[in-house]
């Protein structure tokens, strides 16, 4: 607001307005005349004359706008009440009347009803009844109410196994558990019974045995077998293969195959040469089950090395090995292999093993009568000097129209090696012992690893006293306590790596009757037949010979390329005279071994039954044992389905590279059926033989 004071010619008035504007920061007019104002803002004004009027207030400012009222949300809709909470899915009841029966060939057959609400089942299985269980089996269509499942007899006898009933909510199996059902049976309407197409008296069928690495292709020999067929499949009914004098049968091999779970018999073969008394017989087959071969180690010809003439006669017992081919379902003959240095009586093909790739094979010639030592030596039969130096003498030889040997290496034996190059079989290497010595039947047996690189060789004549792993051999301290060699091989070159004895080393002990090697060489299995302790299990006192002929089984093993002795084993029923280490089976792994005791006396049939009776003298029984914890330990007692007196059970066996098949021979078995899963309850073949699949 402004306020007007009059002008007026007093110098003191005007002295004072000149202050007060000077107070207020204006500035006057001073001398002017006629009426002019001057406005200085915000002065009280005095007025002389009449008071002025109070000052007007200032208008009032208008309030600031209100804002307008908020306005109330929209109300919201009350929440809405949660639906009733739905039960949780509901897992389906448990199976009924969920039960186990055993067939043939090494079937477990499951019967149960469907249960309640179940849409699928899962068989579970827990194999030893210790390690728990897993799913064996899973999806199993609701409405089957039945399954058949294939399972290794030996390592089943405590089995358990549970059927979950399920149905499916989303990804999940909800699933109800059946009460378990356990293996409480010797599971003898299981276990495979096969018989030779072509059953005869004496005849020996399963005296040898082998099973390709699946456990789908059986050989067996037969070498007392007399018909004098050749070939592939030709005739069987005849009994004309044997010498004029009656002795010394041809032999024949059985092939059999498992086709859809169902086992055949795929072929008949005999030697391409069957001029009788030739043992054909002993065999063995490559990892796929497409190579076989086969010895026959009376076999007669005195030619030499690979395809050569069959036909003459000129070297009795000198023996031969036969070589076999599968090709889609068919078997041919491919080569016909003999000694590089034949001889009479050398009993080539005693012995033969395959590697996995079948390209690898090798021979033992028991008898073989060479003086050489070591790899690829000097084969000539020995030098006979009659006479001393410098004095004279008289010396008579009466033959009697017989062959007469001289020499101190009779019968020290020898391995030949042979490798298939560009579809040929070449001789690879001639093996000797290092300590080659007389009657030491080096070669009785002989096994490959399955990949070619390990070969371990048994010489149970030999008679060193030495204890272990390359102790002295230059001794005959102990004799026919026999002995072990192992052979390693790089780039097609061998050499002896370990010399091998057991640890209670002893006269006729016989270590080295059979042998076999795991896959990868490093685990070896030796049996000593005639051992004589009569401790039992594993590790027992073997300082003790109360036991004889009760047998034995020693496993070692390698590392960094050296040997160690890790287990000496005895059947858990170890008897005198039972033979236990006749033969020796490992799986691929070297963590499962089967022992054969083929005069192990038990009336006990099938799987884990009764070992404590003596009542079927010469029956045979086999022995699993298992590596468990750095640990070898019993776990299985295997005897035949028909278990009787005299039969031999367990002369041969084989495992599958998996373990989940055994073969187990019983070559005097009597029954006259032939086939697979006859009658064998008659004893009306005496020393047929039979086979038996678990």
């Amino acid at each position: 607001m402004k306020v007007t004071i009059p002008f007026f010619k007093s110098m003191a008035i005007a002295m004072l307005l000149f202050t007060l504007a000077g107070c207020s920061g204006g500035g006057g007019n001073n001398g002017a005349t006629g009426g002019e104002d001057t406005t200085i803002a915000g002065s009280p004004a005095e007025d002389p004359a009449a008071e002025d009027p109070p000052a007007e207030d200032p208008p009032a400012e208008d309030p600031p706008a209100e804002d307008p009222p908020a306005e109330d949300p929209p109300a919201e809709d009350p929440p809405a009440e949660d639906p009733p909470a739905e039960d949780p899915p509901a897992a389906p009841e448990a199976v009924q009347g969920f039960t186990l029966s055993f067939e043939a060939i090494k079937v477990f057959r499951f019967n149960w009803s469907d249960a309640e609400g179940a849409t699928h089942y899962h068989l579970l299985e827990n194999p030893d009844g210790i390690s728990g269980f897993t799913r064996l089996v899973e999806d199993i269509p609701k409405g089957n109410g039945t399954l058949e499942v294939q399972v290794p007899l030996h390592a089943r006898t405590n089995a358990l196994y549970i059927l979950q009933a399920c149905n499916k909510v989303g990804e999940q199996d909800l699933c109800t558990d059946s009460t378990s059902l356990s293996v409480n049976d010797t599971l003898v309407e299981s276990i495979g019974y096969f018989k030779a197409s072509n059953t005869g008296i004496r005849d020996v069928f399963g005296v040898s045995i082998a099973l390709s690495a699946d456990g789908h292709t059986l050989a067996v020999g037969a070498t007392l077998e007399e018909s004098d067929a050749t070939g592939i499949n030709g005739d069987q009914e005849n009994d004309d293969g044997v010498n004029p004098d009656g002795t010394s049968p041809a032999g024949a091999v059985y092939v059999f195959t498992q086709v859809d779970n169902a086992w055949v018999q795929e072929a008949y073969i005999k030697a391409s040469n069957n001029n009788g008394g030739g043992l054909f017989g002993v065999l063995d087959l490559s990892g796929d089950g497409n190579t076989l071969a086969v010895g026959a180690f009376y076999e007669n010809s005195g030619t030499t090395g690979i395809n050569g003439d069959q036909t003459n006669t000129d070297a009795p017992q000198s023996g031969a090995v036969y070589v076999f081919t599968r090709l889609d379902g068919a078997w041919t003959q491919n080569a016909y292999i003999k000694a590089s240095n034949t001889s009479p009586y050398d009993l080539f093909g005693r012995s033969l093993s395959l590697s996995d790739d079948g390209r690898l094979l090798a021979v033992g010639a028991p008898f073989e009568d060479s003086s050489t030592t070591g790899i690829n030596g000097d084969q000539t039969d020995p030098t006979v000097i009659l006479g001393i130096p410098d004095e004279s003498g008289t010396w008579q030889i009466e033959d009697n129209n017989e062959s007469q040997e001289i020499g101190n290496t009779v019968n020290s034996g020898a391995v030949y090696v042979f490798s298939h190059i560009d579809d040929t079989w070449v001789q690879e290497a001639y093996i000797k012992a290092s300590n080659t010595g007389l009657l030491d039947e080096f070669g009785i047996s002989v096994s490959l690893s399955g990949d070619g690189t390990t070969m371990a060789v048994g010489a149970t004549g030999e008679d060193s006293k030495a204890v272990g792993i390359n102790g002295e051999q230059s001794n005959d301290d102990a004799l026919y306590s026999g002995a072990c060699y192992v052979f390693s091989r790089t780039d097609g070159n061998w050499a002896q790596q370990a010399y091998i004895k057991a640890s209670n080393s002893d006269y006729d002990d016989e270590f080295g009757l059979s042998v076999d090697l795991s896959a990868n060489g490093n685990i070896l299995a030796v049996g000593a037949n005639n051992e004589d302790s009569n401790a039992i299990g594993t590790d027992g006192d073997l300082s003790n010979n109360a036991a004889k002929d009760s047998g034995a089984a020693y496993v070692f093993a390698r590392a960094d390329g050296q040997w160690a002795q890790q287990a000496y084993l005895k059947a858990s029923n170890s008897d005198a005279s039972d033979n236990f280490g006749e033969s020796v089976s490992l799986t691929a792994d070297g963590r499962t071994l089967v022992v054969g005791a083929p005069r192990e006396g038990s009336i006990a049939k099938g799987v884990g039954g009764d070992q404590n009776n003596n009542n079927a003298e010469n029956a045979g029984a086999a022995y699993m044992f298992a590596l468990v914890d750095g640990t070898w330990l019993q776990k299985t007692y295997l005897k035949a389905g028909n278990t009787d007196a005299n039969d031999a059970f367990g002369f041969s066996v084989n495992l599958s590279a998996d373990g989940d098949t055994l073969a187990i021979g019983a070559p005097n078995e009597s029954s006259s059926s032939t086939g697979i899963n006859g009658d064998p309850d008659n004893n009306q073949a005496e020393g047929s033989g039979a086979v038996y699949i678990y």
